[in-house]
């Protein structure tokens, strides 16, 4: 089947303003496997939107070629609200303007509701509960109303993707090394994802806090399993957050690259026919999202980093210096920042001025740092 295009309204946020998700299928709707990929929840996070329209002529390819199996659903621009938030020539994509709420947080939970609805009709058999949660999952998703324009983009996305098989959620951070976020029963079967795209960090958790797309369709899976021991319920939706470096990282070599291993890990996974390329050897290994250190800056002043991303640093080394220049003593003039842990520099702040409680870097470390409960991620 041919490519297909469709466009979906959002709910009127204002008399005169319309906006639209454009939905690009390949394959055959309603088969599987169901994919789902969309770049763009954080609008102004760039490398995902050039990387998905590579990969998207590459599935062109595909479609005409006949080699689709299943379904591809490909969403080229997945927050058309936050691609709008412009303030003095910059793009603020991240957080909604309107209340000030992280576009990748408060997706729907829809566990409880769905746990009522298969409470007494699950069996032995893995597939029919699979089949059963999903048809639950689209029951409940119909009955919710969402009340402003980013509920109803919140609806209308996970609407797309909650039955899927695949989802990915292409993302990137300020200066970063190719990172995933994963869910912990995902791991390893997510080896393939992590090697094809030479993830430097692999940061796992059950549950990091604050419901961001990939968790809204992972999620409710182990959960319910552990609702229901008696029965067995699989991780049915392989959903990763993909964080395709930094900000600035759009060059075509670079993201057709990475077009190139996501199309490799479809392949592999059986949703594009052919061979995949053979599978390269894992980068890291994965540690616990609890393991990842915040490094915050505790005094105001501009900073030179000392430090690389993609570097591996140990516990209480210098990764940066801060200098006030206002500082009276050469003691308080410059001031070192450390890591509180052994590992991977793994993304850093692009802007060069600190003040206190701002996080200027992140590294992924072994050992947990915190308990494994509340938001575990950045706001």
């Amino acid at each position: 089947m041919m490519k297909q295009i469709e466009t979906w309204p959002l709910l009127s946020a204002n008399p005169g303003t319309n906006r639209f998700l454009d939905i690009i299928r390949f394959g055959t709707r309603g088969t599987r496997p169901k994919v789902y990929i969309q770049a763009g929840l954080h609008a102004d996070e760039a490398p995902g939107y050039v990387t998905l329209h590579h990969l998207t002529e590459l599935l062109d390819k595909a479609s005409k070629q006949g080699i689709v199996n299943g379904e591809i659903i490909v969403i080229p621009v997945a927050n058309p609200i936050g691609l709008s938030q412009w303030r003095d020539e910059s793009l603020n994509g991240r957080f909604d303007f309107s209340n000030s709420v992280n576009f990748n947080r408060n997706h729907l939970d829809l566990t409880d509701l769905v746990a009522e609805r298969i409470s007494g009709r699950l069996e032995l058999v893995p597939k029919k509960n699979i089949d059963l949660i999903r048809e639950c999952m689209s029951e409940v998703l119909a009955t919710i109303t969402p009340e402003d324009e980013a509920g109803h983009l919140k609806h209308q996305l996970l609407s797309l993707s909650h039955d899927a098989d695949i989802v990915l959620d292409l993302h990137c951070d300020l200066q970063a090394s190719m990172h995933l976020y994963l869910g912990i029963a995902l791991w390893p079967d997510a080896t393939d994802l992590a090697a094809y795209m030479g993830a430097e960090a692999i940061l796992l958790a059950a549950d990091s806090g604050g419901t961001p797309f990939d968790e809204a369709n992972s999620r409710i899976w182990w959960q319910l399993s552990d609702t229901f021991p008696d029965h067995p319920i699989p991780p049915a939706c392989f959903s990763a957050t993909v964080e395709l470096r930094g900000i600035s990282d759009t060059d075509h070599d670079m993201v057709q690259n990475d077009a190139r291993n996501l199309y490799s890990f479809l392949q592999n996974r059986g949703s594009i026919q052919g061979s995949a390329p053979d599978l390269p050897a894992l980068v890291s290994e994965a540690t616990p999202l609890t393991g990842v250190d915040y490094i915050k800056a505790e005094v105001p002043g501009i900073v030179t980093y000392l430090k690389q991303v993609g570097e591996h640093v140990k516990k209480d080394e210098t990764i940066a210096e801060i200098l006030n220049p206002l500082a009276r003593s050469q003691v308080d003039k410059i001031i070192p920042v450390k890591s509180s842990t052994d590992g991977l520099l793994f993304s850093r702040n692009v802007d060069r001025f600190a003040r206190p409680g701002k996080i200027m870097a992140k590294v992924a470390g072994k050992e947990p740092l915190r308990e494994d409960s509340g938001n575990l991620l950045t706001l």
